[in-house]
């Protein structure tokens, strides 16, 4: 599993102009599912995520995480994280997870924040979305499971 995470200081979703989720303080996630990614990388990336020290303290500095600000999540998927550019002009997706894998995955991920009681939103997986967000900092670190 890929995960692009930015610290928002709040962050939307659209799908056909309405706005289906959003979130004020917290983090955006975009979640790229990989073929052979299971319910062991999704348990690791949230528990990660929601871990990591990358809100900022009375002094500044990056010493809390989402869960110590009480911050909210907004997950959004995104195979195309796993696109792989490095031959020709068009990218290749052949290892992001197939779609039925991807969404249960997806949505397992979602259910794991929530259960560690985290504010957690959501995009719509597999619609044409619309996604905004000021990110605050900027913050933006990029997680892999395969790195970890």
């Amino acid at each position: 599993m890929k995960a692009i995470v930015q610290r928002v200081k709040n962050a939307h979703v659209t799908v056909d102009n309405t706005i289906i989720s959003n979130i004020g303080n917290g983090l955006m996630v975009l979640l790229g599912v990989q073929e052979g990614d299971n319910k062991k990388e999704a348990d690791f990336l949230v528990e990660k995520i929601i871990h990591l020290r990358i809100f900022e303290d009375d002094q500044g500095k990056m010493n809390l995480s989402l869960k110590d600000v009480k911050a909210e999540l907004l997950v959004v998927s995104q195979f195309t994280l796993l696109g792989d550019c490095k031959k020709g002009r068009r990218p290749s997706f052949t290892k992001a997870a197939a779609p039925d894998r991807a969404k249960a995955l997806y949505e397992y991920f979602i259910g794991r924040a929530i259960e560690s009681g985290v504010v957690t939103k959501a995009g719509q997986f597999q619609a044409a979305m619309d996604v905004s967000l000021v990110n605050q900092g900027p913050v933006t670190l990029v997680l892999d499971t395969l790195d970890a």
